[in-house]
């Protein structure tokens, strides 16, 4: 795994390449390659490369010249089919210098151009200047494993990096707030489309390619998730068939995996996805696989025990940390600075301290993302397709008076009871539609708490046409390629959810100089399970129906049973002890509130609903984490010392978590 990045100017800038700026880029890139550096220049282009060694060590150092002296690339991921592409390569006459994954695609390149992110299987971004051509290519996985962010400047040059620190670090953009993106934050966790909380950067989208010349730019998406494909090539085939083709293909996406020339391990959670990759690469491997796990104290967000049962069933090396509070909240600053925009979830925290952990014995991790958006492991998804085919039963028969007096009497029960507050959202209450029952349901700030939140002059700031939350979400599930709900949703979420937890993966564990790996996001895999009928995926109450088929008689049944817990982590509990500072601070502060981003009289209210016992965690998550980001990127704060005067004298001093090495199955 490695980090790039790399400047075009156009000839309308005016200006010369210098090698200081492209240096800034790539030395603040060098957590997600400690192993070697690199830079090219060719007058207005330039590539810069931090690598992380995992196949051929020895070789491959970037920037790499073709042969001729014609092409250079820049390269991040790995390709797993580079085995099966250098033998039909060298087949056709080429000759190869290295061992690595990268001579392979810019070779692939020299025969295919644009068309190359076609051939590839696997995770990765990367960049190829064709001198010839005067061309800057850059490609970006099927899902978006790999990040790669770009800045289009008036003038037309290009500016790119796996990190968006690196743009700033070029001076690229001054850091401002996008506030044409915060609705989209404030309901989704993150922007959910290709602009992000900082003026003028944007993302390239997954599966997409971009071509720069001379200040023209470009996109061209050469890959989408499509679920209108016929297995069955005639008869319906049987289920125990299509469970055991899943089976075999999630086999073989994890052994592609496997492919390198340094450690490996798993991050094991004790839940059905993470096991399954262990069971099946326990199997793979002659030495115990390296398990590592990461919990808290606190016994709601601790799932250690159904860890230790996977680690002592497959008799792995299994390792563990704890993580208190004080560990957690020391570290918030610096991580929000990793991350480059506020932290989505509180467990992206739990995954920097497991992998800093994994990083003392392994350099490769495989992880269980992509699994939930793919299968329908989510409750939510089981929850709304029932509750919208509920609710539009209920519409149809039930009479309008009707139907308001019930919406009456449930608006006054949710102001007095928790079960009153479920009604709320369901079809009784709620609209029969995705918007209401779907995104408005599990949305973090919903429309109705926007409109009351979000200051007046802010609205005008932002727009009418960008104050809807849900706008790329809603585009998304218009364009989906398939007619059934769970399918729409899904793709929804591949789209965009999955986007965020990808991210998370990505920078959490290069912050440790680890490289993850995603078995279950094998676009042949994934691609074989969109063509799957609905009731494989969501059985009843069941969720991920064909993955608990395909391991069942190889997973314990108390893994296999067990209800999902995504993975909790108890910040509301903390918020309201000793950890309340937080909130005083950057949700209720004097240097918050000076922003006017928000109504102080609503804030107060969400902060005294959730001390009185409400659940407002991913609220009260969401304004502290965007307070920590602007004072880093905007204000210009130590993102060490974010928090530490605050915390000085509040809290006691304690260890740093320890981790815990179980032997070998033992538990």
């Amino acid at each position: 795994m490695c980090g790039i990045c790399g400047i075009a100017l156009s000839s309308q800038s005016g200006r010369r390449l210098e090698r200081p700026v492209l240096e800034r880029m790539r030395n603040v890139l060098r957590h997600r390659g400690p192993d070697d550096c690199g830079l090219f220049l060719d007058e207005r282009v330039g590539l810069g490369h931090q690598r992380l060694s995992i196949v051929d060590v020895a070789g491959g150092h970037q920037p790499m010249l073709s042969e001729d002296g014609t092409q250079c690339i820049v390269y991040n991921g790995e390709v797993y089919n580079h085995p099966m592409l250098r033998a039909e390569l060298e087949a056709r006459g080429h000759r190869y210098r290295t061992r690595c994954d990268t001579e392979t695609v810019l070779r692939l390149f020299s025969l295919h151009g644009s068309k190359t992110p076609h051939f590839l299987r696997g995770m990765f971004a990367f960049a190829i200047w064709d001198r010839e051509r005067r061309e800057l290519f850059l490609a970006r996985d099927r899902f978006g494993v790999k990040a790669l962010y770009y800045v289009l400047s008036p003038d037309g040059s290009l500016y790119f990096a796996s990190e968006i620190k690196a743009l700033l670090a070029a001076n690229a953009v001054t850091a401002q707030l996008n506030a044409a993106v915060l609705p989209d934050y404030l309901a989704n966790h993150a922007p959910s489309g290709t602009d992000t909380l900082f003026a003028g950067v944007r993302r390239l989208p997954a599966g997409s390619s971009l071509c720069w010349r001379d200040g023209a730019v470009h996109i061209d998406q050469y890959w989408d998730l499509r679920f209108a494909f016929d297995l069955a090539e005639g008869a319906p085939r049987p289920e125990r068939d299509l469970v055991a083709e899943f089976g075999s293909r999630f086999r073989e996406a994890v052994e592609l995996r496997l492919m390198a020339d340094v450690p490996l391990g798993v991050f094991l959670s004790g839940g059905i996805d993470s096991a399954a990759i262990a069971a099946t690469m326990s199997g793979l491997v002659d030495a115990p696989v390296r398990t590592f796990s990461v919990a808290f104290a606190e016994r709601e967000a601790n799932e250690l025990a159904y860890a230790r049962l996977v680690a002592e069933r497959f008799h792995t090396d299994h390792h563990e940390v704890v993580v208190s509070p004080t560990d957690f909240f020391s570290l918030l600053g610096r991580l929000v600075w990793q991350e480059d925009e506020p932290i989505a979830h509180p467990s992206s925290i739990a995954l920097y301290f497991v992998s800093r952990l994994a990083s003392e014995h392994v350099k490769v991790v495989l992880t269980g993302e992509g699994s939930d958006e793919m299968l329908a492991g989510y409750g939510r998804y089981r929850t709304t397709v029932y509750n919208l085919g509920l609710g539009r039963f209920y519409e149809r028969l039930t009479p309008r008076p009707l139907r308001a007096a019930v919406r009456a009497a449930v608006a006054a029960l949710g102001r007095h009871t928790e079960l009153g507050r479920k009604f709320a959202r369901t079809a009784l209450y709620l609209p029969a539609d995705v918007t209401s029952l779907y995104f408005d349901n599990f949305a973090v700030f919903s429309r109705a708490w926007q409109e009351e939140m979000l200051r007046p002059e802010l609205r005008d700031r932002i727009g009418t046409a960008h104050l809807d939350p849900y706008a790329v979400q809603r585009a998304h599930l218009e364009s989906a390629h398939s007619h059934s709900l769970l399918d729409r949703l899904l793709y929804v979420d591949a789209k965009t959810y999955l986007h965020e937890l990808l991210m998370k993966q990505d920078q959490m564990s290069m912050a440790a100089s680890i490289e993850s790996r995603v078995p279950f996001l094998d676009h042949p895999l994934v691609e074989f399970a969109a063509a799957l009928p609905d009731r494989l995926k969501l059985r009843g109450w069941t969720t991920k129906h064909v993955l608990r088929e395909a391991m069942r008689g190889t997973l314990p049944a108390a893994i296999l049973e067990r209800r999902k817990m995504g993975f909790p982590v108890p910040v509301g509990r903390w918020l309201r002890g000793p950890y309340h500072w937080l909130i005083d601070e950057y949700v209720l502060g004097e240097r918050t509130a000076a922003r006017d981003l928000f109504e102080p009289a609503i804030v107060r209210r969400l902060v005294e609903a959730h001390q009185r016992g409400e659940n407002h965690t991913e609220r009260l998550w969401s304004l502290i984490n965007l307070e920590i980001w602007q004072r880093i990127f905007l204000d210009g704060e130590d993102a060490q010392q974010v928090g530490v005067e605050a915390q000085r004298g509040v809290l006691p001093r304690t260890m740093m978590a320890q981790p815990r090495r179980l032997r070998a199955g033992t538990a």
